[in-house]
């Protein structure tokens, strides 16, 4: 209860937010002080209640609209009022909708009196709170407008249902939005069972997008840990897409702890977007397995939800970033990693890698590594990759060397690289291309290693491996070749006893001389090589040494969440640019293609006049494009896995990356996709198996 704080004009209104639906104020009205105005929001449909009470003189009411929609009060209509004569109390009851509302108490004449104003909003709850009960929205029906609900979950309200048919198979989009506090969502079959969820913390929107076939199927949605709030849902159906269709499994489910053979599958295939998984005691173990996760830097995670419980439920947490912790576990694809595990007092057991959040009923525990680079949100290709759950083994060893043969690194007038890169160790007679105006080296560089929680700029990959930089691309006079440039770094990686790898974001034709260094270094070297960006069904040279090879990676780009024109694309669909006179180049693809990595993502970026031979402005791309950015990331990602295991040979990083990677398109190897895109957490995971089985 308050007094002598209303505003005495719209612009000045007392403004209030709504605690437990209600509010009472208490304040007077005179000769001199004739007006009192008070506004409000409504985040939602909701019954309005006012109240003005005890009156010792005429005074009246008058509920306003904002007319300008955007919460500011200096316009409004009236849309009720009470003016009863005398001292007779005041009331309003409306039904309104979201928005921003002002109420204006004042005197009738000469009038001099106090008063109590009480408001309340109480939300119209819709929704059906049980299976049963719950809201029919009927038939939703393929590519028409979304269709939208507004209503609200709390502490009163725990549980909204709606039921929704489709008459043909297609891809089902539910989200959940303009959330005030966490609340979460899941996909039920016609029984009630759960088929999808979302389970974001704080505020962050929700979505699902699962493949269902016709028939009948129900929204939940309910309050985290009791919080009020209300949504918007909106549900759409639109035909299955013709896109890649990863073939991971998301969520796997035994029923003996010490089995090795193919669990079922229970959930939706791996998105890499942000995925939820339901975990219900059904069994004795259960294996959760997530899949890159591009939301990440928008606040999306892949989540183990686990709000059914309390944490003081669980025996024993054994992580696997601790010393000899987690479990040595085949999830069915033959390829056995280390898992993070969670032993509840019952005696059943979670398994789970690939995940960025554990949502308990009573704490949220996040897992992933977030650096304090104001840029990384943004690094979205980072995201798609799990390098930010991988971080959590490693940043890098120094017993691994980063080779890169490119343009060399630009600098400025002084000599300085771009602020972002750490020390290097370079040979170069031109740190630039005579005929370029941007410096490619130093896109390379950054996406691999660009210096990382320093609060400046992006973070790179690999935080903590030595670098070499060789200039072998521009054509300029004192260039080095592949042979001699590739030679250069494996005599330096012999000297320091480190383990190589060496990154060729470039194409071009090769010596007999650079294949025999490849032939001769497959257990110490491996190169990582651009496919190429000509969109043909033959990757180029020297990526096809990957055909003959095993200590040789090819490497082809695909999408995110959209183009470089911003149109919307499946994530880890091939990049393509068929159109003449929109963007030119297409990954290539075709036999000895090996992984698919993201490209058109944030990097450290340099330019120069074409007269000047320096460097005269260092920024930051949006958009390092081509299968010269993809190669990058399997480089850094390469040199993480070799770091937590150093006894691995170069053949082996290539099978552990190609085995672990997220299989697109057909199932098993195709020439498209090759393995699949790679997995930076579920590939160190591998490493780290294999280090305990010797």
């Amino acid at each position: 209860m308050s007094s002598d704080l209303a505003g005495n004009s719209l612009n000045k209104a007392r403004s209030f937010t709504f605690t437990n639906n209600s509010e009472i104020f208490t304040d007077k009205v005179s000769l001199k002080d004739p007006i009192d105005y008070y506004q409000f929001t409504l985040e939602g449909k909701s019954s309005f209640q006012l109240d003005l009470t005890r009156l010792s003189a005429n005074a009246n009411v008058e509920l306003i609209r904002d007319v300008n929609g955007n919460g500011v009060a200096d316009k409004g209509e009236v849309i009720a009022a009470s003016k009863r004569t005398g001292k007779k109390a005041e009331s309003i009851t409306q039904i309104l909708e979201a928005g921003t509302y002002q109420i204006r108490v004042y005197s009738q004449g000469k009038a001099k009196t106090k008063y109590d104003l009480s408001v309340s909003a109480t939300p119209i709850d819709n929704a059906g709170n049980t299976i049963d009960t719950a809201w029919d929205i009927g038939e939703i029906s393929a590519n028409t407008e979304p269709i939208s609900y507004t209503d609200w979950v709390g502490k009163s309200d725990s549980y909204d249902y709606y039921k929704f048919n489709i008459n043909t198979d297609g891809d089902v989009t539910l989200s959940l939005q303009d959330l005030g506090a966490d609340a979460d969502m899941r996909l039920l079959n016609w029984q009630g069972e759960i088929l999808a969820g979302s389970a974001n913390i704080t505020n962050t929107d929700e979505f699902i997008t699962s493949t269902l076939t016709a028939g009948t199927y129900y929204v939940q949605i309910y309050p985290y840990n009791g919080n009020q709030t209300f949504y918007n849902l909106r549900l759409s159906l639109t035909p299955p897409d013709s896109t890649p269709v990863i073939q991971s499994s998301d969520q796997l489910e035994s029923t003996n702890s010490t089995s090795i053979t193919p669990a079922t599958a229970v959930s939706n295939q791996a998105t890499l977007r942000a995925d939820t998984f339901v975990y219900t005691p059904t069994s004795t173990q259960t294996v959760f397995s997530g899949k890159g996760n591009i939301d990440f830097g928008s606040g999306g995670r892949d989540i183990l939800d686990l709000s059914a419980f309390v944490s003081t439920q669980v025996q024993a947490f054994n992580y696997a970033n601790t010393a000899n912790g987690g479990v040595v576990y085949d999830p069915g694809d033959s390829v056995a990693r280390v898992f993070d595990a969670i032993a509840f007092s019952d005696g059943k057991q979670i398994l789970f890698e690939g995940i960025d959040t554990i949502k308990f009923a009573d704490t949220v525990i996040d897992l992933s590594v977030i650096p304090n680079d104001p840029l990384f949100s943004k690094q979205w290709n980072l995201h798609m990759m799990d390098v930010h759950k991988a971080w959590r083994f490693t940043t890098g060893s120094d017993q691994i060397l980063l080779g890169i043969e490119d343009t060399g690194l630009a600098t400025d007038i002084n000599g300085y690289l771009h602020p972002d890169l750490r020390f290097t160790n370079s040979i170069s007679s031109n740190y630039f291309d005579e005929y370029s105006s941007d410096s490619h080296g130093t896109l390379v560089q950054g996406a691999i290693a660009a210096a990382s929680n320093n609060n400046i700029g992006i973070a790179g990959i690999n935080w903590n491996s030595a670098l070499m930089h060789v200039d072998v691309v521009g054509g300029n006079s004192g260039d080095y070749s592949l042979a001699d440039a590739t030679q250069i770094l494996i005599n330096w990686a012999d000297s320091q006893n480190k383990r190589l790898v060496i990154n060729l974001s470039l194409a071009g034709g090769y010596s007999t001389a650079f294949e025999q260094l490849i032939a001769n270094n497959q257990d110490d070297v491996l190169f990582v090589i651009a496919a190429g960006n000509g969109n043909q069904s033959t990757i180029s040279s020297p990526a096809d040494l990957a055909k003959k090879y095993q200590n040789v990676i090819s490497v082809g780009a695909c999408w995110g969440t959209q183009d470089y024109y911003g149109n919307a694309k499946t994530p880890g669909t091939r990049v393509d640019y068929p159109s003449a006179g929109i963007k030119w180049y297409g990954s290539n693809y075709g036999e000895g293609l090996t992984l698919m990595a993201p490209a058109e993502f944030t990097s450290t970026s340099a330019n120069r006049n074409t007269s000047e031979s320096f460097y005269s402005k260092f920024d930051y791309i949006n958009y390092f494009s081509g299968t010269s950015a993809a190669t990058a990331n399997v480089t850094g990602i390469a040199s993480l896995v070799w770091s937590v295991n150093q006894g691995l040979t170069a053949t082996q990083i290539r099978s552990i990356l190609s085995d672990t990677a997220c299989d697109l398109g057909d199932p098993g190897y195709d020439t498209v996709y090759g393995y699949g895109v790679v997995n930076s957490d579920a590939a160190v995971r591998r490493a780290l198996a294999i280090a305990r089985e010797v």
